[in-house]
């Protein structure tokens, strides 16, 4: 293993937006001197995400960031519901009912079949959640962040990156580091620089965002507030409500100047309220994966490696999920026990996971756009056909909305199937339904939650800087493991819990665990190969392992 540097920062990171600055914080907590460039002097004040997944609330759980994106969020009693509606000011026409965060714990805390993540979701804007993440990276001694500087090229060799950037009066700075992570976006300058095409759908259309503060909407609206509304409208628009109910965002195809933009708010309500315009922005809509994510030493993390349709919410949430893996094999090569392997199994891991995530935008997109494709927008309101077409696009969205919303089984039931780190049983296959996770221990796949026994949850207890043995039976063969791992120089932590219910749902006796919650390898100590086991999950060794 090579040699790395002793002064200066081992990783830079191009972006410091939400996914760039938690790639920060984990490689800062695991002691990994990180440079983070990022252009813009402070976050934007844009509302270009507004809910964390369960998954992505497991990750900050992590990281001790959980309770903290809570507390500076929409309040835990929040309402999650959807609505489909004609006006704002009838009842909906279709009010999909989902749990609050308060009710999402209750039931976490009830179920004890691995089949719920143990943190539920949580509402928060990209405004909100960026600037607690800069200042978390900015307390870490090992982290230093330059804002108003945008990187421009790099050169790699076979020992270290020479990143150029450029600050906001024009002057370049070249800096060597082990690693360079292009989290810079859907227009990622180091993607570009990789020469990697963006392969899939893009353009697929054109949408205007208009964000909007109205202190009395709730005030003045008759039903119970819900978190999206979707209108059943010619346009297609749909209202968002930010984690401060004040703030809103409309999706939608008008464009006008700002009185006319207004009046279009106003139209849309329907109600007599105050309506501050803060910002109108285009986008467009893309399903785009790059071909690669990764040369030698310069990988790609977030939209810089994807770009997804907001339906489904698995943009930056897929990101944080490309930060976590990467991380931890940033950290192992650094620390000189991560073999070439575990590295280059990024791609491998995360690439199938971006082509899911869009897979998964379209399926939820497709969930939107079949009650809309019922509707007849020219149709005349006062005719009884137009009360019909309400009723069928009512009866089709009662059903195909929930696409949209629905897609825990994306979210949470991803396996790394043939990653190069990961020892594989001869395991059934599974079928993939977005809107069901099917809890399985099966190497590759993310850890299901469990409660001990105690009233703690076992992955409290998985070690998240080292490798973990987890087992639930005698002591016989687990020195053999600890050898293997220590003569390799990996970090390996033991954890024996006697425990009936996990040997059910996790279906074997013991699962080595990696730092990100992912299975390693199940089955009987006694059994195993330790050294082998060890050399291939730490990407020391090729090939197949027992």
């Amino acid at each position: 293993m090579s040699a790395h540097r002793t002064d200066g920062p081992q990783v830079v990171i191009a972006g410091g937006g939400p996914v760039g600055l938690t790639l920060a914080i984990d490689l800062g907590l695991r002691g990994i001197r990180v440079l983070l460039l990022e252009a813009k002097e402070e976050p934007l004040f844009l509302p270009k995400m507004e809910r964390c997944n369960a998954r992505t609330m497991e990750i900050y759980r992590r990281l001790g960031l959980a309770d903290a994106i809570r507390a500076a969020s929409s309040p835990t009693d929040a309402s999650m519901d959807i609505a489909v509606v004609t006006t704002m000011t009838d009842e909906p026409r279709v009010r999909l009912p989902y749990p609050t965060v308060d009710e999402g714990r209750a039931a976490v805390a009830r179920t004890f079949d691995g089949s719920l993540p143990l943190e539920p979701y949580q509402v928060i804007s990209q405004y909100t959640l960026e600037p607690l993440l800069r200042r978390w990276a900015e307390a870490l001694p090992t982290v230093e962040m330059r804002f108003g500087h945008t990187v421009v090229d790099f050169e790699q060799d076979g020992t270290s990156v020479s990143v150029v950037s450029r600050s906001a009066d024009g002057e370049t700075t070249t800096t060597a580091a082990d690693y360079l992570v292009g989290s810079d976006g859907g227009r990622s300058v180091v993607r570009k620089k990789l020469g990697f095409a963006l392969e899939g759908n893009g353009s697929l259309a054109e949408r205007n965002q208009i964000f909007f503060r109205s202190p009395d909407l709730f005030d003045k609206h008759p039903a119970k507030p819900c978190r999206m509304y979707f209108f059943m409208n010619r346009d297609r628009t749909v209202l968002t409500v930010q984690d401060d109910p004040t703030y809103l965002r409309i999706n939608t195809g008008f464009a006008g100047d700002e009185a006319q933009t207004v009046a279009f708010v106003r139209e849309l309500l329907g109600l007599d309220v105050e309506v501050e315009l803060i910002s109108v922005n285009s986008w467009k809509l893309h399903l785009l994966v790059a071909e690669h994510f990764q040369r030698d030493r310069v990988f790609l993390c977030g939209d810089a490696l994807r770009l997804v349709i907001p339906t489904g919410g698995l943009g930056l949430n897929t990101g944080i999920g490309d930060a976590s893996d990467l991380a931890w094999k940033l950290a192992a090569a650094l620390q000189g026990w991560g073999g070439p392997e575990l590295l280059g199994s990024y791609e491998a891991e995360r690439r199938p996971v971006a082509l899911r995530a869009v897979a998964g935008s379209r399926h939820a997109h497709q969930g939107q756009r079949a009650w809309q494709d019922v509707m007849r927008p020219g149709i005349d309101p006062d005719r009884p056909e137009a009360r019909g077409v309400l009723r069928a696009a009512a009866q089709v969205a009662a059903t195909t909305q929930r696409r949209t919303h629905e897609m825990v089984g994306t979210e949470l039931g991803y396996i790394y199937a043939g990653s190069p780190v990961i020892v594989e049983g001869d395991e059934l296959d599974l079928p993939d339904v977005p809107e069901v996770y099917i809890p399985t221990a099966r190497p590759g796949a993310r850890l299901p939650h469990m409660w001990l026994t105690d009233g703690r949850a076992l992955h409290d207890l998985i070690d998240r800087y080292s490798f973990t043995l987890l087992h639930f039976g005698p002591l016989e063969g687990i020195d053999e493991f600890q050898k293997a791992f220590a003569d390799r120089g990996a970090p390996l932590s033991v954890l024996r819990i006697d425990q009936a219910d996990l040997v059910e749902v996790y279906d074997a006796p013991a699962l080595l665990l990696r730092p990100d919650l992912h299975v390693a390898w199940r089955g009987e100590v006694a059994d195993a190969d330790p050294d082998a086991v060890a050399g291939r999950v730490t990407g020391q060794v090729t090939g197949q392992a027992g």
